[in-house]
């Protein structure tokens, strides 16, 4: 289920790295005491829409807006409650309306944009951090990987799931996204996602790859 969230306007720029404030505003409506803090996210948000993008920032106009996507449907009715009761943001900002679309009927392969980059990173046994991209082959398989155990929390079959960037799209691009500091190399391309339709369905409430609960992965 998604939650289209529109955002006042303001004259206050906004950093570009402004992913924190977003997440803290994310995690506010999510309670303080909310048992996804820390966990696997069965949830995702997109970047800032229609904004207005300066030199020296980015600046909220009539009509931004952001989406909020659960599987959970009573996440969904707790988050809009405090929404309600708390729709202050950031840089003079608030939410002035909410708008609720449940979550469609998808076929067993769907493509879809994103709405904010993918994030896609494994850990060695040394602890070492490792980013990958569309460039990289192990991509797809990663992406399922972390479908596949988001999935399994939620009770769904994993079974012929498959998540794969769009090898046709003419203008993929890796960028270097820094989140509190710390540098993230994040992909920008549709991805295609395989399954039954209700893991389908499932990838476009919780988003693909890692760290959706931080804005990466979110699906449109």
């Amino acid at each position: 289920m998604r939650i289209h969230i529109k955002i006042s306007s303001s004259d206050r720029l906004i950093g570009f790295n402004y992913q924190p404030l977003l997440t803290g505003c994310v995690h506010k409506w999510l309670g303080g005491n909310n048992n996804e803090h820390g966990k696997i996210s069965l949830y995702s948000f997109s970047w800032l829409q229609n904004v207005d993008i300066t030199n020296k920032g980015v600046k909220l106009r009539n009509g931004s807006y952001f989406t909020l996507n659960f599987y959970d449907v009573q996440q969904v009715k707790n988050v809009v409650k405090n929404i309600l009761e708390q729709p202050e943001m950031f840089a003079d900002a608030r939410v002035v309306d909410i708008r609720i679309q449940y979550t469609p009927l998808f076929s067993e392969k769907e493509r879809f944009s994103l709405a904010s980059p993918v994030l896609i990173k494994r850990y060695n046994n040394e602890g070492k951090e490792t980013h990958y991209t569309y460039l990289d082959e192990e991509a797809g398989k990663l992406m399922a990987e972390t479908l596949k155990a988001k999935a399994k929390i939620a009770g769904l079959d994993t079974e012929n799931v498959k998540v794969y960037f769009d090898k046709e799209y003419h203008s993929p691009r890796t960028k270097i996204i820094s989140y509190k500091n710390i540098k993230n190399r994040v992909t920008m391309c549709p991805v295609i996602i395989e399954g039954s339709p209700e893991i389908v369905a499932f990838a476009w409430d919780v988003g693909i790859g890692n760290s959706t609960g931080i804005g990466f992965g979110a699906l449109k």
